[in-house]
């Protein structure tokens, strides 16, 4: 499980970006059909289609890299003792935005990301309604493409902090905190938006924020941080630092800011 290099994690995005297109297919199979919803232990919704995106991407990730273990939303039940002697594995969430599929407004995404040393170095984030693909690796700098449309990849950067910020919120997890929080900004645009799809529109230089107060798990957060910090951005916690993965026993994440400019004086937030 030796680090990959930028030419070995090029060759990995593009076969990983695929994977997540035939996930999505097996989604829209069901997102276009009538389907039941369940509930998980933590009382999060289940469909069909997360469990038939999760069993498409785990096969193909172990068929393409055995040596790596894949731990995924859908059987993330691997003990700490076992995951702390990891140096690199692949950390899927097959279906980012569940609450989102349910309600049918295709604000939901597949997830795939490569963790060297507890820092995403790969990151897909593949949007199954529009064919939208988002995919990134270190060194190689963050890019997005349209493969049903044939839109060749264009490699995309986030942009100065505009005087009047975009913030792209949670469509389902917004709190008064978070209000109180960016009252403090004075004038910006909302922007809810479901899934990962936060961190590609500040990816993309659509927008400049995405506050995230309450719990996250490292597999919703960490293919959309890669694609944010291969254009330009950062994803850090309270104190400043990068989001890491699989550093600890929990896979909860704190609360933290997705930024488009790191240069800009964000810290009224923080205060």
């Amino acid at each position: 499980m030796s680090p990959t290099g930028p030419h070995d994690l090029a060759a990995l995005a593009q076969a990983a970006g695929a994977i997540a297109q035939r996930a999505a297919r097996a989604i829209l199979e069901v997102y276009e059909a009538p389907f039941t919803v369940t509930s998980k232990d933590d009382r999060s919704p289940l469909t069909a289609a997360d469990l038939a995106a999760n069993e498409l991407i785990v096969g193909a990730l172990r068929e393409l890299t055995p040596q790596l273990p894949v731990l995924s939303e859908e059987s993330s039940s691997v003990a700490w003792h076992e995951r702390s002697r990891w140096s690199s594995y692949w950390l899927v969430d097959p279906l980012d935005g569940t609450r989102e599929f349910i309600k049918r407004n295709g604000e939901f995404t597949v997830n795939i990301a490569l963790i060297e040393q507890h820092q995403p170095v790969l990151g897909v984030v593949q949007t199954p309604v529009t064919s939208e693909l988002a995919c990134a690796w270190r060194g190689g700098g963050a890019w997005l493409s349209n493969p049903a449309r044939a839109a060749a990849p264009r490699r995309i950067h986030t942009r100065v902090r505009a005087a009047t910020p975009v913030v792209a919120g949670s469509r389902s997890h917004a709190s008064a905190r978070e209000a109180e929080l960016l009252a403090r900004l004075g004038p910006c645009e909302q922007w809810p938006l479901g899934s990962s799809l936060k961190f590609v529109r500040i990816a993309a230089g659509e927008a400049d924020l995405y506050l995230r107060l309450g719990p996250t798990s490292e597999w919703d957060t960490a293919a959309g941080q890669c694609v944010l910090e291969q254009a330009g951005g950062a994803v850090l916690d309270w104190q400043g630092q990068r989001l890491r993965y699989n550093a600890r026993d929990s896979l909860i994440n704190g609360d933290f800011l997705a930024l488009g400019d790191p240069g800009a004086d964000w810290r009224i937030l923080l205060e």
